[in-house]
This record gives structure tokens, sequence and C-alpha cells, in this order.
């Protein structure tokens, strides 16, 4: 049985609208799934640089939660 660990790369798009590409790892190959439209891929080498670069080009997503980027006004804490 191969050990399969998983991690994904979240983005918001400029409506607010979340979106995640998951990344599985399977050995050397990582494969990529998007949460939103179904677009895969498997990846070798900098499989989240890829997740983040389909999710700017096909939702135009680029809004990180985790950053505390305040672009889209959801970053402010009071």
């Amino acid at each position: 049985m191969s050990d399969m660990t998983s991690s994904k790369v979240s983005r918001w798009d400029q409506h607010g609208r979340g979106h995640v590409v998951r990344v599985e790892k399977a050995g050397m190959q990582r494969q990529l799934t998007c949460d939103t439209c179904g677009w895969r891929r498997t990846a070798q080498f900098l499989p989240w640089l890829k997740a983040e670069e389909h999710l700017e080009q096909a939702h135009q997503a680029t809004v990180d939660p985790g950053s505390g980027d305040d672009r889209d006004g959801r970053g402010a804490r009071t």
C-alpha cells in the first residue's frame, strides 16, 4: 500500500468565492485536482506553484485567505 498524503491550495476570487486545488502525494508524483472545475494534473516538481497558476488563470482567484491580504476587504480586523 502506498503512503498517500494531501494538502490544498486555497484562493478567493474578486467576488469572494473560494477555490481549492487539492494536492495528493503518492511516491514521487503529486496529483492536483481542482474542486471547482475538476481540472487534474500530475506534477513531480513545484505542485503548489502549478496549483496557484491554475487558480489564477482559470478562476482569477488570487487572494490567499491565510496571508492577511486585504485586497478584498476580508483581512481587516478591528
